[in-house]
C-alpha cells in the first residue's frame, strides 16, 4: 500500500513540475510576443510599457515557482531525506525573496500610477494657464 502511494506521489509530484514549466514557457512567450510589440510599436510611456511586462512576467514566474515548490513538498512527504529537505528549504527561500521584492515593485508601481493620475487629474486642460 505504501509503495502505492509513493508512486501516485510522485506521478502527481511530476505533473505539477510540468506544469511550471508550461507556466514558464507560456509567461515567456507571451512576454516575448509583447516585448516584440514593445519593440515595433512603442508607447508614449516605453518605461511603464516595460515595467508593465517585466512584473507581469515576474508574477506568472512566481506563480509558476509555487508549483514547483508544491512538487518539492509532495516529494519531500513521501521520502524525506536531508537532501530533500534542504533543496525544500532553498526553494521556499528563493521564492518568499521573489515574492516579497515582486510584491514591492508592484506596490512602487502602483503609487506611481497613483501619483500620475493625481496629477493628471489636479490640472484639467479647461483650467490650466489661469
Amino acid at each position: 500500500m505504501l509503495e502505492l502511494v509513493k508512486g501516485w506521489t510522485e506521478i502527481v509530484a511530476t505533473g505539477v513540475e510540468v506544469a511550471a514549466a508550461l507556466l514558464i514557457a507560456l509567461a515567456a512567450l507571451v512576454a516575448l510576443i509583447r516585448a516584440l510589440v514593445a519593440f515595433a510599436r512603442p508607447s508614449a510611456q516605453p518605461d511603464a510599457q516595460k515595467e508593465s511586462l517585466r512584473l507581469e512576467l515576474g508574477r506568472w514566474l512566481a506563480v509558476a515557482l509555487e508549483f514547483t515548490l508544491a512538487a518539492d513538498i509532495l516529494r519531500t512527504a513521501i521520502a524525506p531525506s536531508w537532501d530533500d529537505i534542504g533543496k525544500l528549504a532553498a526553494i521556499a527561500a528563493l521564492r518568499t525573496l521573489l515574492n516579497f521584492f515582486l510584491q514591492r515593485e508592484i506596490d512602487g508601481h502602483r503609487a506611481r500610477g497613483a501619483e500620475v493620475a493625481a496629477r493628471d487629474g489636479a490640472v484639467s486642460p479647461g483650467t490650466a494657464g489661469r
